[in-house]
């Protein structure tokens, strides 16, 4: 839905925002060993059975806003049941916003609009899996939906047994006239209405990424929306991409991040663009919902659409989201671990002109082989390498590689434990094992405490306490400077919040390229942390562990 809020997606005050985009351009090289230290502690998931691998379907509001009809619901399952897409792997086919009218019915039920929808939603979602296919709805956790159609707050109950009763497979769930109702009461109130009907419902999360939803959303619908709406172009879909990437940890089988609708097939973006969109999804571990007019769709859009390599790599069933491998000026690499030991390596050039982006096996976790093969996943072409995976990238595109041979890391798997200052021999600490935001770090004495217990994620983040307590080791302000205060803060995936574990002891800032710091080299308990210029002192050697 086109919905205008202020600022942007997370809980810091505005003057402590920075959009991913801004700095896009300007991020330092960054190189993270994808080693194997320890093992992730699964997240709690919905545990409905639903969307163990990210679901994959249409929704109409991309190409068509309101002007949503039986008519082009049917014609859609249609020409994805005879294209290719529903052989592809897409199921559902979802209606958006503006299918019912103005008004509930004296029985306080929602009534499809007669005109758009003559057999109802039932008759609809006949129809629809009469093809084997399934079908999606929206309705939105305030008092009215983002077109002003009646809302479920205080309904959860009526319209989740009326969506059962007409066959619905998905539930859509916008945040529009939310009356100020924390997220989580309003969409547990909805999740625990859809259970209750008995029917296998997907319940998809649409609250724009507020509230650090990839934070509980996991136990509460089966993919959350992680950004604001994107549009057809360039510019947006890059920024969505800087906000999910740095998410992973949060995502896996029957939970994912969601970062909005496919736009391949809409509006400005090319040819390049459209696959450029489709391998980032996929190595996120995306949801992948086209948005365009299906039955009038190009034979370019739908070859996008229905790229059997690219939507294995979405679909694999190990369920891990891609991460940034490395990322300068622009020239990004992503890894994504696959269920067969395989990795999927995306090289994506942001820049306007096309650029060399190379990486190595070692890097993405590969080793143990003399040659390795990659298969390029948009052309098929298959060719070997001894370790360099390198490519030529047009601007704004994407080359993604499936590489095959020696053993897999796992494609960086998460370590927990101590921080340790080895040259102060004490532990980073969290002062009086506190939970306030802002809090600046410091070191202590080693003692085993949960203030002490820090998790360094296949994102990058560094994690302290758990469930809704869980912080992130941030960089005050988003600021670079030497000097620059190391606290806790809501994770909320931006890059002052990632942090490089180094080979050489250091721990360096994603954002700033800055060293992990014990002020002025002191070794008394309560010496506070900072970010600093990396100078290989003892006091900014650290081990994990």
């Amino acid at each position: 839905m086109s919905i205008t809020f202020a600022g942007r997606r997370f809980p810091r005050p505005s003057f402590r925002r920075t959009s991913a985009l801004a700095f896009a351009g300007v991020l330092l090289a960054v190189t993270v060993p994808l080693v194997s230290l320890g093992t992730a502690q699964p997240a709690a998931a919905l545990g409905n059975g639903l969307a163990l691998t990210p679901q994959m379907g249409f929704n109409d509001w991309n190409a068509y806003g309101c002007n949503v009809s039986e008519s082009l619901i049917k014609s859609t399952a249609q020409a994805m049941h005879t294209n290719g897409m529903q052989a592809a792997g897409y199921s559902y086919v979802n209606i958006d916003d503006c299918w019912m009218t103005h008004s509930r019915d004296s029985g306080g039920h929602l009534v499809p609009d007669p005109a758009k929808f003559p057999d109802g939603i039932k008759g609809t979602a006949d129809y629809v899996h009469s093809l084997g296919l399934k079908l999606g709805i929206y309705e939105d956790a305030g008092t009215a939906t983002c077109a002003g159609y009646p809302g479920s707050l205080g309904h959860e109950t009526t319209d989740a047994q009326s969506f059962a009763s007409w066959g619905v497979d998905y539930l859509k769930y916008d945040n529009c006239n939310n009356t100020g109702v924390p997220a989580q009461t309003r969409y547990t109130a909805m999740r625990d209405a859809l259970a209750a009907t008995g029917r296998s419902i997907l319940f998809s999360l649409c609250n724009w990424g507020q509230e650090n939803v990839w934070t509980w959303g996991a136990g509460v619908g089966n993919s959350w929306r992680t950004t604001g709406d994107i549009s057809p172009s360039f510019s947006s879909m890059l920024s969505i991409f800087h906000s999910n990437v740095g998410l992973a940890s949060y995502a896996g089988p029957g939970h994912w991040n969601d970062p909005d609708m496919l736009e391949v097939g809409n509006g400005s973006l090319t040819a390049t663009e459209n696959r450029t969109e489709f391998s980032l999804w996929a190595e996120m571990a995306a949801p992948l919902i086209a948005g365009t007019n299906i039955p009038s769709a190009s034979s370019d859009t739908l070859s996008v659409l229905t790229n059997s390599r690219v939507i294995a790599v979405d679909q694999d069933p190990l369920g891990k989201q891609g991460t940034m491998v490395s990322s300068s000026g622009g020239l990004d690499v992503l890894a994504k671990p696959l269920a067969n030991g395989d990795v999927s390596v995306a090289l994506f050039n942001e820049t306007g002109s096309t650029a060399t982006i190379t990486t190595t096996a070692a890097a993405i976790g590969k080793t143990g082989a003399s040659a390795y093969t990659l298969t390029d996943l948009w052309s098929g072409a298959s060719s070997t390498t001894s370790g360099t995976i390198s490519a030529s990238v047009p601007a704004h595109g994407t080359v993604m590689y499936r590489v095959a041979g020696g053993t897999s890391s796992g494609g960086g798997t998460s370590v927990t434990g101590e921080l340790h200052a080895v040259g102060a021999g004490k532990c980073l600490d969290v002062p009086d094992s506190t939970t306030t935001a802002g809090t600046q770090v410091e070191i202590w004495s080693c003692n085993g405490g949960a203030n002490q217990t820090w998790t360094h994620s296949t994102s990058n983040q560094l994690t302290v306490y758990s469930g809704s307590s869980q912080m992130c080791l941030d960089a005050y302000d988003n600021q670079t400077t030497p000097g620059t205060k190391v606290e806790i803060w809501p994770c909320n995936g931006q890059r002052n919040q990632q942090w490089t574990v180094n080979s050489n002891g250091t721990v360096t800032g994603v954002q700033s390229g800055l060293c992990l710091d014990v002020t002025g080299a002191a070794t008394a308990d309560g010496t506070l942390a900072q970010l600093w210029t990396c100078n290989g002192g003892g006091n900014q050697q650290w081990t994990l562990g």
